[in-house]
C-alpha cells in the first residue's frame, strides 16, 4: 500500500486553516499522530480524505512549506481593536465565487455597452453624511414612505435588496458556500464584504444573520461603494473603527442615516420614555435592528456612552439568541433561496447570455449552481423571462 510523507508543519496549517483541532480530527484520523510525527504516512486516500475534511487544496500538501494565502480583498474586521487572523476555507471560496460571477457580469456589461454606474466611487470619506445617505436614498429608491408599508423586517429587507438591485449593485445573500448546504458560513467571522466596480458593483450578505441585521450590513456595503472601496467586514453600529480603517466609522454613520434618519428620528423618539421599550417601538417603527435605534439614541443624546455599551451589549446577547432559533430552521423554496443567493439581476443576466448564445449552458449552471436545462428555466419562469426564453435562440 503506497504512502506519502507529508511534513507536520502542513498537516498543522491545514488544521489551524480550517479551525479544527489537532484532537478533534485524530478522532477520524486515528493515525494522524503518527503523521504528525513522520512514524508513517497517510495513504492516498487517506491524504484526500483528510483534505476534504480540511477544506485544503490537494496539492498544498505536497509543498515544501505552507504556502501565504493573501486576502483576496482589504480586510477590515476586528475582534476589539485587533485585527482578525487569516480567513477560513469556507469565507476565502465564497469570496473566489463571487469574484468570478463579477468578473462574468463585467464582461457581459462592457460587450452590452452599459454604461458605468456613477455613484461607484462619488464620494469620500470625508463627504457630508447626511447628504451622502441622502443620496444613497434616492440612487436606490429606499425611501421612509416606502419602508412604512412593509409589515416585517423581512419586507423591509427585501424591499432594500430589490431597491439595490434595479439600481445596479449586484446583492447576493447567502447562508452557505455556493449551494453547499454542508458548508455554512459563520457570522462570528464575517457579516459581510463588497467588491467595487462601477460596472458590476457586488455586495454579499451572510445570510446567516438576523434580517434586520443583513439590512445594516447593506446600509454599510453600499456606503463603501460610494466611497469605491472593496472589502470584507463585520460591522455593528457600535463597532468602533480600527486603526487599519480610517472610513469604517464614516460608513457606520452613513449606515445608520441611510436607514434612520437623525432629523427624523429626533422627532419620533420619546426621551422620557422607558429606554428598552422605546428601542423597541422605534425598531419596529423603521424597520430595523433595535442596535441602529440604540446607536441613534445615543446620536441624539438620549443615552451616555456608558448607558448606550450596557444596552447595547444585554441587546446583543439577546439577538444572538434569536440568531441561535433562526439558525435551527432551514429548508424554503429553491427557486426563491436562488435568487437570492445569486441575486436576480446576475441570475437574469446568465439566463439571457445562455439562451441568446453568448454563454455556454456549462458556464451557467457552474454560475447559478444549477444541474440541467429544466432547472435552468424553472428559474427562468420565477423570474418572470418564460416568454423571452421561448423567443431566445437555443
Amino acid at each position: 500500500m503506497t504512502r506519502v510523507q507529508v511534513r507536520r508543519e502542513l498537516l498543522e496549517w491545514a488544521s489551524e486553516r480550517a479551525g479544527k483541532s489537532i484532537d478533534a480530527l485524530a478522532q477520524k484520523f486515528h493515525a494522524l499522530d503518527r503523521w504528525l510525527t513522520g512514524e508513517t504516512g497517510p495513504t492516498v486516500k487517506q491524504l484526500e480524505d483528510f483534505a476534504k475534511a480540511t477544506r485544503t487544496p490537494f496539492g498544498y500538501f505536497f509543498l515544501e512549506r505552507p504556502p501565504v494565502e493573501e486576502t483576496p480583498i482589504p480586510d477590515f474586521r476586528t475582534v476589539g481593536s485587533e485585527r482578525v487572523g487569516h480567513l477560513s476555507p469556507d469565507l476565502l471560496d465564497t469570496i473566489y465565487l463571487c469574484q468570478q460571477r463579477q468578473d462574468w457580469y463585467r464582461q457581459s456589461a462592457l460587450l452590452q455597452g452599459d454604461e458605468p454606474l456613477g455613484f461607484v466611487g462619488s464620494a469620500s470619506a470625508d463627504s457630508d453624511i447626511v447628504s451622502t445617505a441622502a443620496e444613497i436614498r434616492r440612487a436606490i429608491g429606499f425611501d421612509l414612505d416606502g419602508r412604512k408599508e412593509a409589515r416585517t423586517f423581512e419586507d423591509a429587507l427585501r424591499l432594500m435588496l430589490d431597491a439595490a438591485d434595479h439600481a445596479g449593485v449586484l446583492v447576493m445573500v447567502s447562508g452557505v458556500v455556493g449551494h453547499n448546504t454542508h458548508r455554512k458560513l459563520d457570522t462570528a467571522e464575517f457579516r459581510g464584504f463588497v467588491l467595487a466596480d462601477d460596472l458590476a458593483p457586488l455586495i454579499f450578505i451572510n445570510g446567516t444573520d438576523t434580517k434586520s441585521g443583513q439590512m445594516f450590513t447593506l446600509a454599510h456595503e453600499l456606503a463603501h461603494l460610494w466611497i469605491g472601496a472593496s472589502g470584507l467586514f463585520d460591522s455593528t453600529p457600535a463597532t468602533p473603527p480600527p486603526p487599519h480603517a480610517a472610513g469604517e466609522k464614516w460608513c457606520n454613520a452613513v449606515a445608520a442615516e441611510v436607514l434612520v434618519p437623525l432629523e427624523d428620528f429626533r422627532r419620533n423618539y420619546r426621551r422620557t420614555a422607558e429606554a428598552n421599550d422605546e428601542m423597541r417601538r422605534l425598531g419596529r417603527h423603521y424597520k430595523v435592528s433595535t442596535l441602529v435605534i440604540l446607536r441613534r439614541m445615543l446620536d441624539a443624546g438620549g443615552l451616555t456612552r456608558g448607558e448606550f455599551q450596557s444596552e447595547f451589549d444585554e441587546e446583543l446577547e439577546r439577538l444572538k439568541a434569536v440568531l441561535a432559533k433562526q439558525r435551527q430552521s432551514g429548508g424554503g423554496d429553491y427557486y426563491l433561496t436562488t435568487k437570492a443567493r445569486v441575486s436576480e439581476r446576475f441570475a437574469r443576466a446568465v439566463l439571457a447570455a445562455t439562451w441568446e448564445g453568448r454563454s455556454t449552458f456549462t458556464e451557467a449552471f457552474r454560475l447559478l449552481g444549477c444541474r440541467n436545462v429544466s432547472t435552468l428555466e424553472r428559474l427562468g419562469a420565477e423570474l418572470g423571462m418564460t416568454d423571452y426564453l421561448r423567443g431566445g435562440a437555443v
